[in-house]
């Protein structure tokens, strides 16, 4: 009889586990998995997906067939694929880039030259890339998305502008309704923006204040990515930590 038992917990929570694993997959729009499948992707993003989980962040952050979306800060293009594959041929995404610095040095790979492949690519003809100040960017729609990844802490270091200047210029490029998304390398709690310039990590909580200041609701925050192995005190690029460090990804609201 206690065999009878065990074996049905065991059956029980067999079928939850796979109900759960069922309830994920089909929160992921079916548009999302096919530009996470498409078969465009370079390899070395695909062999990324594992630690950075695209199509659930692509779903949490609610981006949509038709969106008009502002990636700001692409670095090599990673999301810019994706977002370009998931609003498909009525949307667009602006792929905002600072200017390059002047003291960059003569013999340094072409600046932006990964995005801006994308962005001659027919494949990813929806894309767009523009070199503008960051905290000043300007572009010819209002937009349903603001999308940033690993990036906002730098938003911290510009020399000409300020991140509240930042967050007032994304408020000013949203439509009424839309959306904020911010992912980013998790500081040691209380930290608020001391280690930005230093290992690339900023504490949620002043993000949230900083939005906030800007006339932005939190409206979902996800731990999809959190590592609570990190102890917060390597650099990001550190091969302790790099692809694994602990992430939080907030969405922010627009309301009018």
């Amino acid at each position: 009889m206690q065999r009878a038992r065990i074996l049905t917990a065991a059956a029980l929570v067999t079928a939850t586990l796979a109900l759960s694993s069922v309830s994920v997959a089909r929160g992921i729009p079916d548009y999302i998995a096919a530009a996470v499948a498409d078969s465009s992707r370079p390899d070395a993003d695909k062999q990324r997906d594992a630690e950075r989980k695209p199509a659930e962040t692509l779903a949490f952050a609610g981006v949509k067939q038709g969106d008009q979306v502002i990636e700001l800060a692409p670095g090599g293009g990673y999301y810019t694929r994706l977002l370009s594959l998931v609003v498909g041929p009525k949307g667009h995404v602006f792929a905002i880039m600072s200017p390059p610095k002047p003291d960059r040095p003569a013999d340094a790979p072409p600046y932006g030259a990964a995005v801006k492949a994308i962005a001659a690519d027919p494949h990813y003809a929806n894309v767009t890339v523009s070199e503008q100040p960051i905290y000043s960017f300007n572009v010819p729609v209002r937009a349903d998305l603001v999308w940033t990844s690993q990036n906002y802490h730098d938003f911290h270091n510009f020399t000409g502008g300020t991140i509240a200047q930042v967050n007032r210029n994304v408020y000013q490029a949203l439509k009424p309704g839309s959306t904020y998304f911010v992912l980013d390398h998790a500081a040691e709690p209380g930290s608020a923006g001391r280690d930005t310039n230093t290992l690339h990590r900023i504490d949620k909580t002043l993000v949230i204040q900083e939005v906030h200041a800007a006339n932005m609701e939190l409206n979902g925050e996800s731990d999809l990515l959190a590592n609570k192995a990190d102890p917060h005190t390597a650099k990001v690029f550190d091969p302790s930590i790099q692809g694994h460090t602990d992430q939080f990804m907030l969405r922010f609201r627009k309301n009018f």
